[in-house]
């Protein structure tokens, strides 16, 4: 029962930090120009909820989305 809490307690303790690792989308792909952004949020929406769903976030134009699609990632895998 001793070495099952200790398994559960290093799980958590891993996903966790895997959790605050992420940091979204590699810069270049977000260097999208302010005129080619396309809408990938909705209003208010923040750049933790904007970056979780996979798109970029700049907040420094204004008339424009700040949460955006990202370019085209071309790179094989």
């Amino acid at each position: 029962a001793r070495a099952l809490w200790l398994l559960v307690v290093v799980l958590v303790l891993g996903s966790s930090n895997r959790a605050a690792a992420y940091e979204g989308l590699s810069t270049n792909l977000c260097e999208v120009p302010a005129k080619d952004r396309v809408d990938c949020g909705y209003p208010e929406i923040s750049s933790e909820q904007c970056t979780n769903r996979g798109c970029c976030f700049d907040s420094s134009i204004h008339g424009v989305p700040w949460c955006f699609k990202p370019l085209q990632d071309t790179e094989c895998r």
